[in-house]
């Protein structure tokens, strides 16, 4: 089976269709009427809703799908029923990718962030703020980063530096939060990222119409992640190496 996802037109809704593609038929014997029709009504504000991305979670047993209006629905691919509804960003959802083993997903938005969610129970684990419209956002296999590309949006790039733009695609620690780097390269929004399985290279498209493929150096791939720790109240803090001297108290009889 495949599904497609379609914008409203004139007086029709939004639509959801799902097809059967037959293993042993010739495709040229392939029905082209969807074997089941989702349609999307308007939203309670009475606008209409269009979906951005759909794929399939594990085992087939949900529709997973995006919206413009920041939210993400759960469908019974067998009956169409709507299973789950949730709000995770406030403006559109651009993208959603997911692990290669569909247990996390990542989703980008232009309300400027990145969230990651645990796919089993879609609890919020951690956000990734910028300060551009987040276009994709990838999640690395073999290093606790995460990949983020967006910038400007497209309408002000040709009044607008690369600089200014910020068009670099940026690395978040997965569970810090924190960003300790970019690469630059793109002078249009980075609309799209995908990085290799074995971790060594990715590759990124922009609005300026080039696919750029970039390769991991040895210090990136060699390098540890540190773990931040915090001092608790009273702690000092010692290079490494050096002893803390104890001081006994001598009692006197």
């Amino acid at each position: 089976m495949f599904a497609t996802i379609s914008d409203p037109f004139v007086d029709h809704n939004a639509q959801i269709s799902v097809y059967d593609v037959p293993e042993n038929d010739d495709p040229s014997t392939y029905s082209d009427t969807p074997r089941l029709e989702i349609e999307l009504p308007k939203g309670p504000d009475g606008k209409r809703v269009n979906a951005t991305n759909i794929v399939w979670l594990n085992l087939n047993e949900a529709l997973f799908v995006t919206f413009d209006n920041g939210s993400i629905r759960l469908y019974d691919p067998v009956t169409g029923d709507e299973l789950d509804e949730f709000f995770p960003h406030e403006k559109k959802i651009n993208r959603v990718s997911f692990n290669l083993d569909k247990t996390l997903f990542i989703t980008s938005s232009a309300d400027f962030t990145a969230k990651l969610y645990d796919v089993v129970d879609l609890r919020h684990l951690k956000t990734y703020k910028t300060d551009r419209p987040v276009n994709d956002a990838v999640i690395s296999e073999t290093k606790d980063h995460i990949l983020l590309g967006g910038g400007q949006e497209a309408m002000s790039v040709t009044t607008t530096s690369g600089k200014v733009g910020k068009f670099e695609t940026r690395f978040f620690h997965l569970v810090y939060e924190e960003e300790f780097g970019t690469v630059k390269g793109h002078f249009g929004p980075i609309n799209a990222l995908a990085i290799n399985p074995n971790g060594r290279c990715y590759a990124s498209g922009a609005e300026d119409g080039y696919i750029r493929l970039h390769f991991f150096d040895k210090s990136y791939l060699d390098m540890k992640d540190p773990v931040p720790e915090e001092m608790e109240e009273g702690e000092e803090e010692f290079d490494e190496g050096e002893e803390k001297e104890v001081e006994e108290d001598e009692g006197s009889d």
